[in-house]
Parts: structure tokens; C-alpha cells; sequence
């Protein structure tokens, strides 16, 4: 049912709305109004009339009133619900459930999730077991689970950074469907057509069997996803791509640098049918050149983010031309050509008229990473120094030979050259034009196709000699050389040996050019990176394996970064694939040398899923959680059967009676007001507020925060909650679930094994009974974490007056019954309870860390931990840690650090890390400390 959210337990029940026309009819009578009389008797004897009085008619209204009563009646005994849970294909054999893991489902994952937890629950009702097979990890053999085990697998997965091939969760699925002839099939669908799956529709057809599967998909927004990002002369653009073609949708894409920081946003806009647009960031290009991140602004999926390293950057190219200029004709001149093939990704600065090397000197003073030469011979020797420095240094010098490089001879070339130049085709010549015949295996023209509409007229031949060969890039068919290239310290030099207009070659009017200068000038970008990467690209060491660069930060299927895990393998150097599960999307490579893997590639594009092959019914995702609307029916018929007394009061003369009667009145009014009270009884989802947190909190150990009321204070104690658990999963056996605000006056605290509690100088003192609730949360077990978060104002060892925080949190603690406190000494179990630590810095350095005093030893025991294997209930700290742990939905770091060492907010996990453990492990790592000692006691 894709319409209305709405179904019922028993829906047979409403075929009883049937019977209302009946009702009209037995509603429509009451009998007659009672007369009053007035007295002596012997008036009422001539008042008594000698015939029958026929009944009264019931009011229209009040037999609508009554009708609508019973259909309400009727309506809650067919149990409405609101968003109700998918219902699985009816079978007795197990539940089969493929589910969707790609990047495409992570925006929704939460509602996929609830669907799947729904199936499984009436699985469970109906005694069935359970096969859960996820697309991207997909189980090895078709094994069934019990339904608490396959809620314990479905709890443990999480959505993919990848486009995941169904083909092989399809073909077990398929397996366990031929095995078990009586399973019913469901598929929670993220119903995008992905690239991954050439042939799915042959895939569904084989799951086809004789009664139709369940799907389940739609329901809530579409995903969108980025592709296409391109850097161009007036702006960043990038396609923002969606699967459907629905109505008109609208967002924003941010970029962002590698530090996290935002540089811009950028309007989108779907017009209605449409699936992709546009969105442009118009900002300068050194800003552009900055960007490495581009995400949709709201959308939580690794679709939704573009990493863009240094092949996206537009670079500056400045063009010397040593011809004599010619403004009469333009477009003989071969900066004209050089400039619309560099336009599309590159800024370009054409040198002035005047001599070569005055327009050379002035491109090296500005830094331009790539100087393309066309036709200049003589180079000054001073120029030429600084041209040698600036190869070495890591620029490309590109030429393009001439009249004027024929007739010269210098060492800024990557070959030998001989004098004059060598004609093709002329009236003085017997040799025909030749076309371009090979592409250097080893060169950066590898990947591009052999052009047949390439001919030369003219060229400079290179003089013959053991390097030729390697330092070739691309050769006519007779095998002389067109382009030749050599690695010159960190930087590049390459040679055209033709000119950069069509008076030698049509080689400038073809996109071949194109192509060829887009790669020599990516060169400026992997010219200063190791030696086998320099000696890939120039062919030097065509025998040498392709270079391999490894994970540095990976994308997790939320679109956050996150540590490579242990499946990720390094990338070729040259990769520009799409992101697999080998090669998940993220940054591979050093921090100077970032290669950017993505989850689409920019030809990619969605489509809707095409499930008519499988023959299956459709269920969408709900967005909310199932609702009974019993209590709500139910309590608007006691309102309306309220209004249907009053009525028949009214009508029968009741009230004027009842006004000559004070006390009947007072009854009356008094069950009304019970009965108004009754029909505005909170709800049950009202009622079992209480009950609902209680169920949230103790369905995974959650770490809390207390709700102080200031919305910025919450929210950064909350995401640095949330960051503390996601780096407790990764490090850690503890998968601990969301973090919870916890307001202490009013929520059980006892569900938590910590309470992190940030005080603020004008937050008002706990009453004496909020306060006992957080004594009695102490004495319990629970470990409550006071930051004042005011390092900077009262550092270690200052002696003078208490900060505003500082001083508040005395007032809350004159109120506790607290233990003695003393600094976390060296031989405490906190400072070992996971990591090894001497101090517990957060987003500053130089608070000290209180604990509960430890006892004092007895008979030489050295045993740091407390008696009872308890933990302090109490930890004071100024170092604000919640700001050090705090991260955004991406992972990137919210707030600054002070002094910000290089290891400081690693440091600050690490002591967040051994608090968690502490509370739940005890003196466990002391005992450790001791084990020899207790070994060698047993064996006494």
C-alpha cells in the first residue's frame, strides 16, 4: 500500500459500518415528551386527551451524533494503526530478507532498520526463523537465525560507502528459496539503479517463485547524490543527481577545505521530471582551488560527498610566445590556439609584447607552476639559470618548436635536437604528411584513443641516442617523435615538436590537443611527488611495477571520514576508477599528494529501480514508528456520548428539573467534569513518555549529558558525546549507542554509567531534592564528569580567586555527599584503564583532573584501586572535554584547541576513552598489575 499510512488489526470488523443505515432507522424514534400538569387533579381529568399520542421524531442531528458514535465504536475494535509496519508474504517456511547496503540507503537507514526490525517481530509472533542477507556483506552460507539473532545481526550493520553488487546476496537468497520451498521472500530496496548491477533484472526474474514476494521501498525522500565536479574559468560547478523524477526540490552543496573549514554554498534546484541540476559555487579561484569537499548540505550518504584533490584545481598557466605579433591576424598567431585549448582548466596569463625572457622573468617572480614556451630559441643565460631552478623545483616548461627553436640549440629540452627542421609533403620533398601513429605506453597520453585525423607537415627531429625511446610520449607512424618529456629535478620538461598553430600540423585544431595539454599540465600537480611516481610519467622506468598509494582517510557510507579499516587496499597512483569495497571512497596518499577516490564517477547516473521482473507487492518505509489509534478513538466516543446524554437531556425537559433541584444538579455536574477529565486524559503515547525513555536508554549502554537548558552548551555536549562513541566503536569492544540529554529534576538517571555534567556560571543551584537524586545516582555506581571548562582562566596551580564556573560548581557540591577528592595520581587505575596516561587534556591542557582520594595503603600494599572494586563517583576537570570530542555528522572537528598540539585531540579521546572504561571495569586493570602476586599466593 503505497497511499494513506493507515491500516487495521482486524479489518474485517468494519464491514459492521453496514449496519449503520439500520441504526438511522431504530435512532430516529424516542418516545413522547412527558407534560407537566399543574395541580388541582380535577384540572388534569379535562386536560387528558381520549387518543393515542404517536411517537416523537429523534432530531437529525442528535441521530447523526449517535451514528457517527457507532462507527467510532466500530473503528477502534478494528484496531486503526498509524504507519503500520510492513506485513511479510504469507507463509509458514522462514522469512527471506535481502536488504539494500549501499550508499543509497544511508539517508534512510533508520527507517529501513524499524521496517526490517517490524518483519522481524512478526516473524518472531509467528514462530519462523530468519535469513538476513545485506547487499554489501553479504553471509557466506545461507544460514537461518533465530529472530533475537537476526535483530543483533541487523543491529550491527551499518550502510556502505560503495555501490555494493546484488548479484551475489540475489543468488543466495535464490539458493535458500529453492532450498525452502514454503519462504517468503522481502526486499528493503533502496530503488536506485546502480552501475554495479549490469544484469539485475535476469537476477530478479530467477527469484520469482509461486507466490509474490514483498518490497519494500519509497516511502521518504529520495536520495541525491554529487557527481561531475568541474572546476571551470568562472566558477566550481558540480551535478547534484537524484533517482526519480518527482516534483520540484530544492538544497544547497557546501564546500568545504581539507581542515573541515567551509568556503561557500550553492543553491540546487530540481525543476518537476527532473533528475539532475546544477549547482555553481562563483567563487574566486585561489578560493576554488582550496576546496577538496564537496557534500549536500542535510543528505547523510558518501553519494552525497565529492573529494576533489589536486587534478580538480585550476592551475595558472602563463604563455611566451617568441613569434613577432601580428594583430592583424589573430588567429595565426599560436597563443590563439593555446588559449582555447588551455581555457577549459586553466587560468592563463599570455605575456606581453616585448622580449621572451622579460615576460619569463616576470611568470617565475609570480610563481606560475606551468610556462609554456611556443617558438623562443635563444634564452638569456640568466633566464635559463632561473628556468633550471624552476624545474627543479618541482615546475613543467612546455615547448612548442618554430622557426626560431630549430635554428637554436639549449638544455632546457628533454631531447637533443638537430638543427633545421624536417618537411613533410613539400615541392622539395619525397616524403607525404605523416599521421600520428603510437602513444607511449608509459607516458601520460596512455589512457587516450589514437586519433586518425592527425597529420604533420613539419617537424624538429630529435637526435638518436639511448634515452629517445623512454623520453618519447607520442610518435608519427615512421616513428620519429611528436612529443617527448623528461623528469628535471622535482618539475618536468616536455617538448612539442611541432608548432602551437596549424603552419606544421593540424595537430591544434583537433581535441587531441586538448587532451594532451589537460595531462601535461596535471603534471604540475604529480611532477613533486616520490621518483617512481616521476619516473612513471616520464617513462624512464617502464619496467617498474605501477606505484600504489595507501588509504589515508576513508568515507564511511554516512559520508563522515573515518581511519581506513582492514579491508581498504592501496590504489595505483594513476587510479580513476569508481570506489569499490577494496577501495572505498576517501583520500588515499600523503597529506601532500591526496588522491581522491568517490563513490560515482562523473558520467554516472541514477535511475529508478526496475522491479517488474520480480512480480512483487510494494510497501513504503514509514518515516515515523507504528502508532495505535485505539486510545484516540475510543476517548473521542466518550466525548461524543458525553455530548449524547446532554442532548437527551436537553430534549427530555431534564435540565429545568434539575435546576429546581440543587443537588441533582451538583451530581451531574460533578460526573460531567469526571467525564471531561476522562475524555482529555493524556494518550498513551503521552502517558508512557517515561516508559519510552526508559525503553531508549537501557536499549544499549548510551553515554548522557545534563541538560542545561543553553541550546549551544547542549548541543556541543551531545556531539561530543556522540564523537566519544563512534571513537569508542572503532578502538573498542564497546558499541555503545546514541548519547542522551538527560534533564535531572525529572529523568531516571540510573540507566547511565555516566553523566557528563558542563557548569555554567549563571545556571541556577539544583533544588535539595535534585540534588538527592544525583546523591542516590553516586551512591548507586554512577560516575558523574563536573566541567567547568575554564583551564584558560584558572590554569594548574594558581592561586588566585575561584572562576564564575568554578565557584557555581562549589555551591553544587556543598550540597552532595561527596567523597574526599584529591588529583588522579600516577598509580591510578584511570590512568591505565585503556591507555596509558599521565594527564587528561581536552580542548585545553591546563586544568588538573579530581577523583575520589584513595585509601590509604595497608601493610606495604601498593593496590591503587578502591575497596570494593568501585569506581570515584565524582570527576572534576576545567579541560573542557565535550569541545575536544565534539565532531560534525562528517567527522571533522567542531572547536579549536589551546594550545592545539598535534596530538592533542587524539590525547583528549584517549582520556575520554579511559574514563568510559573506568566506570564500567573497575580496579580491573589494577588487578591485572597484580597478577603474579595472586598466581603465586594460590600456589602457596
Amino acid at each position: 500500500m503505497m497511499g494513506l499510512p493507515l491500516s487495521f488489526a482486524s479489518p474485517l470488523l468494519l464491514t459492521a459500518l453496514l449496519a449503520l443505515p439500520a441504526l438511522w432507522f431504530l435512532l430516529r424514534v424516542v418516545p413522547p415528551r412527558p407534560r407537566e400538569i399543574a395541580f388541582p387533579p380535577t384540572r388534569l381529568l379535562f386536560d387528558i386527551k381520549p387518543k393515542e399520542e404517536t411517537p416523537a421524531r429523534t432530531p437529525w442531528w442528535l441521530t447523526l451524533l449517535r451514528l457517527l458514535l457507532a462507527a467510532l465504536v466500530i473503528f477502534a475494535a478494528a484496531g486503526p494503526i498509524w504507519n503500520p509496519p510492513a506485513a511479510a508474504p504469507s507463509s509458514s517456511g522462514p522469512l527471506v530478507m535481502v536488504i539494500d547496503q549501499g550508499w543509497p540507503a544511508a539517508s534512510s537507514w533508520a527507517q529501513r532498520v524499524s521496517t526490517a526490525n517490524g518483519l522481524i517481530d512478526e516473524a518472531a509472533a509467528n514462530g519462523r526463523g530468519v535469513a538476513l542477507i545485506p547487499t554489501g556483506d553479504v553471509p557466506k552460507d545461507a544460514t537461518l537465525l533465530l529472530p533475537a539473532q537476526a535483530r543483533e545481526r541487523l543491529r550491527s550493520l551499518s550502510p556502505v560507502s560503495w555501490a555494493p553488487a546484488r548479484k551475489e546476496a540475489l543468488a543466495l537468497a535464490a539458493k535458500i528459496m529453492g532450498a525452502q520451498s514454503d519462504a517468503g521472500l522481502v526486499y528493503v530496496s533502496d530503488g536506485v539503479d546502480l552501475a554495479a548491477d549490469p544484469d539485475l533484472a535476469q537476477q530478479l526474474a530467477a527469484l520469482k517463485g509461486s507466490r509474490p514476494p514483498l518490497v519494500v521501498t519509497g516511502g521518504v525522500a529520495s536520495p541525491l547524490a554529487l557527481a561531475a565536479p568541474d572546476n571551470a574559468a568562472g566558477a566550481l560547478t558540480v551535478k547534484v543527481l537524484r533517482p526519480d523524477d518527482g516534483p520540484a526540490r530544492a538544497g544547497a552543496v557546501e564546500a568545504r577545505d581539507l581542515r573541515g573549514l567551509a568556503l561557500g554554498e550553492a543553491p540546487f534546484a530540481f525543476q518537476p521530471g527532473a533528475r539532475e541540476t546544477l549547482a555553481t559555487f562563483n567563487l574566486p579561484v585561489d578560493i576554488r582551488n582550496e576546496v577538496s569537499r564537496l557534500e549536500i548540505v542535510g543528505e547523510r550518504s558518501a553519494g552525497a560527498v565529492q573529494l576533489l584533490d589536486k587534478r580538480w584545481r585550476r592551475r595558472t598557466v602563463g604563455v611566451v610566445s617568441g613569434a613577432s605579433a601580428d594583430t592583424g591576424q589573430p588567429l595565426l598567431a599560436p597563443t590563439y590556439y593555446l588559449a582555447r585549448a588551455l581555457g577549459p582548466f586553466a587560468d592563463i596569463r599570455l605575456g606581453e609584447a616585448g622580449a621572451p625572457a622579460e615576460n619569463i622573468n616576470r611568470f617565475l617572480d609570480q610563481r606560475v607552476p606551468v610556462i609554456v614556451l611556443t617558438d623562443v630559441g635563444t634564452i638569456p643565460p640568466a633566464t635559463r639559470t632561473r628556468l633550471v631552478k624552476f624545474m627543479e623545483d618541482g615546475g613543467v616548461l612546455v615547448r612548442f618548436a618554430g622557426p626560431r627553436l630549430a635554428n637554436a640549440q639549449d638544455d632546457l629540452l628533454p631531447v637533443r635536437l638537430r638543427r633545421g627542421g624536417r618537411t613533410l609533403g613539400g615541392s622539395l620533398s619525397w616524403e607525404t604528411p605523416q599521421a600520428l601513429g603510437s602513444l607511449s605506453p608509459d607516458g601520460p597520453f596512455r589512457d587516450m584513443k589514437l586519433p586518425n585525423d592527425v597529420t604533420v607537415t613539419r617537424q624538429v627531429l630529435a637526435e638518436p641516442d639511448g634515452n629517445l625511446g623512454e623520453r618519447t610520449w607520442a610518435a608519427l607512424a615512421d616513428g620519429t617523435p611528436l612529443v617527448t618529456g623528461t623528469a628535471r629535478g622535482k618539475g618536468m620538461a616536455v617538448l612539442f615538436h611541432v608548432t602551437a598553430d596549424t603552419s606544421w600540423s593540424n595537430l591544434p585544431l583537433s581535441g587531441t590537443f586538448v587532451d594532451m595539454l589537460r595531462r601535461v599540465i596535471a603534471l604540475a600537480d604529480t611532477a613533486a611527488t616520490t621518483d617512481e611516481g616521476r619516473a612513471d610519467a616520464t617513462g624512464a622506468r617502464a619496467s617498474a611495477p605501477v606505484t600504489t598509494i595507501p588509504p589515508s582517510r576513508l568515507l564511511d557510507g554516512y559520508g563522515a571520514f573515518s581511519p581506513p579499516g582492514p579491508t581498504a587496499r592501496p590504489v595505483p597512483a594513476t587510479f580513476s576508477g569508481r570506489a569499490s569495497a577494496e577501495h572505498p571512497p576517501g583520500f588515499y596518499g600523503p597529506p601532500d599528494g591526496l588522491l581522491a577516490v568517490n563513490a560515482l564517477l562523473p558520467d554516472d547516473t541514477l535511475a529508478p529501480l526496475d522491479l517488474s521482473a520480480l512480480g512483487a507487492t510494494a510497501a513504503p518505509l514509514r518515516e515515523a514508528q507504528p502508532h495505535d489509534l485505539r486510545g484516540i478513538v475510543l476517548m473521542t466516543g466518550m466525548a461524543l456520548l458525553l455530548l449524547d446524554a446532554l442532548a437527551v437531556l436537553f430534549l427530555s425537559g431534564g435540565l429545568k428539573r434539575m435546576g429546581r433541584r440543587p443537588a441533582a444538579a451538583a451530581v451531574f455536574a460533578m460526573a460531567l467534569a469526571l467525564g471531561a477529565a476522562g475524555s482529555f486524559t493524556p494518550s498513551p503515547a503521552r502517558a508512557d513518555a517515561a516508559s519510552d525513555f526508559a525503553v531508549k536508554a537501557t536499549s544499549q549502554t548510551r553515554l548522557a549529558y545534563v541538560s542545561t537548558g543553553d541550546a549551544e552548551v547542549d548541543e556541543i555536549s551531545r556531539q561530543g558525546l556522540q564523537g566519544l562513541t563512534t571513537f569508542l566503536a572503532q578502538r573498542t569492544a564497546l558499541q555503545a549507542g546514541d548519547p542522551m540529554g538527560v534533564d535531572i529534576s525529572r529523568d531516571e538517571l540510573a540507566f547511565f554509567p555516566l553523566l557528563y555534567w558542563p557548569i555554567l556560571a549563571n545556571a541556577p543551584v539544583p533544588s535539595p531534592a535534585v540534588l538527592a537524586r544525583i546523591d542516590a545516582f553516586m551512591k548507586q555506581g554512577g560516575t558523574v564528569v563536573f566541567d567547568t571548562r575554564d583551564a584558560l582562566e584558572t590554569p594548574q596551580g594558581s592561586t588566585g580567586p575561584l572562576s564564575p564556573a568554578s565557584a557555581r560548581l562549589r555551591e553544587i557540591l556543598s550540597g552532595l555527599d561527596i567523597p574526599e577528592l584529591s588529583p588522579v595520581p600516577r598509580e591510578h587505575v584511570l590512568t591505565k584503564a585503556f591507555y596509558l596516561m599521565k594527564d587528561f587534556p581536552g580542548r585545553f591542557t591546563g586544568g588538573t583532573t579530581w577523583v575520589e582520594a584513595l585509601p590509604a595503603a595497608a601493610d606495604g600494599d601498593e593496590r591503587p584501586a578502591r575497596a570494593g572494586d568501585g569506581v570515584s563517583p565524582v570527576i572534576i576537570t576545567a579541560n573542557d572535554l565535550a569541545g575536544a570530542w565534539a565532531v560534525s555528522t562528517n567527522g571533522d572537528p567542531l572547536l579549536p584547541l589551546t594550545p592545539g598540539e598535534p596530538r592533542q585531540r587524539e590525547m583528549a579521546f584517549r582520556a575520554g576513552a579511559n574514563m568510559v572504561m573506568y566506570v564500567l571495569t573497575g580496579n580491573y586493570k589494577a588487578d591485572q598489575v597484580h597478577v603474579p602476586a595472586l598466581l603465586e599466593r594460590l600456589g602457596q
